[in-house]
């Protein structure tokens, strides 16, 4: 079922442009995750996620990528980790699909 937000609900997500600048691997993770460290820009720096991509995407592969995550929600430990950011994909059953966008753009732009 859809539900329905207001635009000022909207207005309260911070979603921005990173790049990816480390991938690890998270063996402690519940389910088959990369951790990430995320470049977005000299106002927020340097975030940190965990991100359950393992089927799409190989670590060599993911640094440099620029993808786009919200970043003021509050930390989120997932096992042994500190989540400070959620990396934002397409799911289809367990497979993620990263967004990104289509142009390279300066790290720490808006989403809107």
């Amino acid at each position: 079922m859809e539900t329905t937000i207001s635009w000022e609900d909207f207005s309260k997500i911070d979603m921005r442009t990173g790049t990816v600048t480390a991938v690890y691997d998270f063996p402690e993770a519940r389910n088959p995750s990369f951790k990430l460290d995320i470049d977005f820009g000299p106002e927020i720096g340097v975030k940190k996620t965990s991100a359950q991509i393992t089927e799409k995407y190989d670590k060599e592969d993911i640094v440099g990528l620029q993808v786009i995550a919200v970043v003021n929600f509050p930390k989120k430990q997932i096992a042994n980790f500190m989540s400070e950011c959620l990396i934002l994909g397409a799911v289809e059953n367990s497979s993620v699909v990263l967004l990104q966008p289509q142009m390279t753009v300066p790290n720490g732009l808006k989403i809107s």
